[in-house]
């Protein structure tokens, strides 16, 4: 099982970058999926979720209207798109998978990507 990201880098306030987390070794449709984020000092915490249908979305509302989730099924690929990128979006981003297969919860995690915001 694997969950790699990428797409992070060093943006200036106000930027765009676009994460990807392509997933391998199990099966993706039926997973519901999420980025998470954790800056230093400080505790993860969910920024995005995707039903495993994509038909539902939630965000923390700190990212509302700026950021966006999606999937790609048949490519096994969750991507997070981030517009209007702010200092207090840096940390690290982390891609997440969650499901009820063979009569048990599986949950697996990325290794996570860095995104700094910075002037």
């Amino acid at each position: 099982v694997q969950l790699v990201e990428s797409g992070g880098g060093l943006v200036q306030p106000g930027g765009s970058l676009r994460l990807s987390c392509v997933a391998s070794g199990f099966t993706f449709r039926i997973y519901d999926m999420s980025w998470h984020r954790q800056a230093p000092g400080k505790e993860r915490e969910l920024v995005a979720a995707i039903s495993s249908t994509g038909l539902n979305t939630n965000y923390r509302d700190s990212v509302k209207g700026r950021f966006t989730i999606s999937r790609d099924n048949a490519g096994q690929t969750v991507y997070l798109q981030m517009n209007s990128l702010k200092h207090e979006d840096t940390a690290v981003y982390y891609c997440y998978a969650t499901a009820w297969e063979y009569g048990n919860r599986r949950n697996y995690w990325g290794q996570g990507t860095q995104v700094t915001v910075s002037s």
